[in-house]
């Protein structure tokens, strides 16, 4: 308890609340991470497919990220309205659930869900990897830095949101004031002062534009999409802003795309011009700092803002799968617990299950940036697309105001994220997206499998009008003893004071120490029948067993109550020097129907 308050502070009352909301500067720094973040690694993703043709196709990097950036467009927009028709949050899961039904709504679900544990596994990959760039000999060390950096930030969310906000406001915005100074610097440079940077030479031989194909084209086109992840989640999230939300929410949305547009048209434009090429050993963004900068402060200081901009991109995971989890707890698709509140007045366990999730996938991929993209931004824009197909079918159903230009807004949504979701499976699907489908559909069914438990336990369980209460029914109490001491004297004292037939069970073990049981039971027993049963095995646990099963099929219509006398020592460890029979009496008789376990604790002193 000392170390959890060290970590994570003293709870917070629910009146509190609201004063956790987010104001819009924290609201950024915290919700639109993970989108500003991919700039540092969409640009290589597009130079390292286009770079298969020939140093002369990365000059198509530039028409790719035009066309990502009007995507961007599109989907802030597109996600703008979401955000005021749905001012409750769950984005693409609700919107799908209301218009489509379950099973969309479902996919989309899982598809997000997935997609926020590899949000976190790539932000970290690719956050280390920028410390790597300028520490080369912490490569080595990757996977467990990557594991620290996660651990950090669920601790960090545990503390409530508002004080993580607080927390990571200020790298945040230092990260993004060195890439944009970067990109300012740069990008002048680049047009007013062309020769201060060398350049790349000049774009190779006709032969070499020959190779680019236009499935290429589109496999570049499907790795740079990684850079409009996470533009959901602030939809997923309106309800942590302040009033009012969804005017909050969606200018915080608006602010959150002109940074990622500049950042990203930026980092591809000096690529482009400079002659950068990907490396194994080195980030797009570490060559355009080095290049600009000389390998001075400045550029240190850039890589340190990248790394902390990357690492810091998980949290805007940590806000939208704890969110997206209670929503879906709420309507039963999930565990119950995932809606309730922690301490801090965050979604705890939604906050240590993404954090477990994270991990496992950075050490199966050995924190490899490149392992993971494949099987990143698939799964969101699956829910981009059934989030914007979901608004056309809205649109034309209840129509309102201004229904046609909003509709034109949203088809033209779901057909861009449509057509982009195609191109990545077809273009990915081989690379490993295939696993992501396959996860979505394992997920579907875990769902829905929560839902029949929790239909099927509320059909048992609720009463109708003609439900009356049951008469009273013959009450056993067994107290099952090893010995006569204070701890069974206490356990007949508590079955005594409850009534009932009351009765002593002795498994006979040795004949002597049976026989010396019987003697002080007949002195301290209160008059109460002591049964002693034989074994033949020596097995006390299973003669037990037999005995209230017997028990069980002789009456129905009897309840029986078993107290079991329990020695609780005073310190942990000391459990290991006494047997555990009683705990393993209770696990076997928990799940039989009309058995009443009652524990009576004696606890020793010291």
């Amino acid at each position: 308890m000392i170390l959890k308050k060290w970590l994570v502070g003293d709870p917070l009352k629910t009146a509190q609340a609201s004063h956790e909301r987010l104001s819009k500067t924290l609201a950024l720094s915290i919700f639109s991470s993970n989108a500003i973040s991919s700039v540092a690694y969409a640009t290589e993703e597009i130079l390292l497919v286009l770079i298969l043709a020939g140093t002369a196709a990365v000059s198509w990097s530039i028409p790719v990220s035009f066309a990502i950036l009007f995507l961007t467009a599109v989907l802030t927009i597109s996600y703008r309205q979401i955000i005021y028709e749905y001012p409750g949050g769950g984005g693409a899961y609700v919107v799908a659930r209301v218009n489509f039904g379950e099973i969309p709504a479902l996919v989309a679900a899982g598809a997000l869900m997935i997609d926020y544990i590899l949000t976190v596994a790539v932000s970290v990959a690719a956050g280390i990897a920028a410390l790597t760039s300028a520490l080369p000999a912490l490569f080595p060390h990757r996977e467990a830095l990557g594991l620290l950096a996660i651990l950090f930030i669920v601790v960090m969310n545990l503390r409530g949101v508002r004080e993580s906000g607080k927390f990571f406001a200020v790298p945040t915005y230092f990260a993004i004031g060195a890439l944009g100074l970067m990109v300012l610097i740069g990008t002048f440079k680049s047009f007013f002062n062309p020769g201060a940077i060398p350049t790349a030479a000049p774009v190779g031989s006709q032969e070499s534009v020959d190779g680019v194909t236009l499935f290429l084209i589109l496999r570049a086109f499907a790795a740079g999409c990684s850079a409009v992840t996470g533009m959901e989640v602030i939809s997923n999230g309106v309800k942590a802003f302040r009033q009012p939300e969804s005017k909050n929410a969606a200018t915080t949305m608006v602010w959150m795309s002109v940074i990622l547009a500049f950042l990203f048209m930026g980092i591809s434009w000096m690529a482009y011009h400079y002659g950068i090429l990907a490396k194994e050993d080195e980030t797009v963004v570490s060559q355009l700092a080095r290049l600009t900068f000389g390998t001075g402060a400045i550029y240190y200081t850039i890589q340190i803002g990248t790394m902390l901009l990357l690492i810091l991109a998980a949290n805007s995971a940590f806000a939208g799968f704890p969110h997206l989890s209670s929503i879906l707890a709420r309507d039963g698709f999930m565990p119950h617990q995932m809606a309730s509140f922690g301490d801090r007045l965050v979604f705890s366990n939604g906050i240590l299950i993404l954090g477990f999730l994270a991990c496992l996938l950075l050490v199966l991929f050995h924190g490899d940036t490149h392992a993971l993209i494949p099987l990143y931004a698939i799964g969101v824009f699956v829910s981009f697309t059934l989030s914007q197909a979901g608004m056309v079918k809205s649109w034309l159903v209840k129509k309102g105001e201004h229904w046609r230009k909003k509709l034109v807004v949203n088809g033209i949504g779901a057909v861009t994220t449509g057509v982009a979701t195609a191109i990545i499976a077809l273009t990915k699907f081989v690379q490993g997206a295939w696993i992501v489908f396959l996860l979505v559909a394992l997920l579907i069914l875990m769902f829905r499998s929560i839902r029949s438990h929790y239909k099927a336990v509320a059909e048992q369980v609720s009463l109708s009008r003609d439900t009356r209460p049951p008469r009273p029914r013959r009450n056993l109490v067994v107290i099952p003893i090893g010995g006569v001491n204070r701890a069974v004297i206490s356990a007949v004292d508590y079955a005594r004071s409850r009534g009932g037939d009351i009765r002593a069970v002795l498994v006979d073990v040795e004949k002597e120490e049976t026989a010396l049981v019987e003697i002080q039971w007949a002195q301290w027993g209160c008059g109460i029948p002591l049964i002693v049963l034989p074994s033949p095995y020596r097995s006390i646990l299973r003669s037990l067993l037999d005995y209230i099963e017997e028990q069980r099929q002789k009456d129905p219509d009897c309840w029986i109550t078993v107290v079991v006398p329990e020695i609780l020592p005073a310190r942990w460890w000391q459990n290991i020097l006494h047997n555990q029979r009683a705990l393993l009496l209770k696990a076997s008789l928990l799940f039989k129907d009309r058995v009443v376990l009652t524990d009576v604790p004696f606890h020793l002193a010291r």
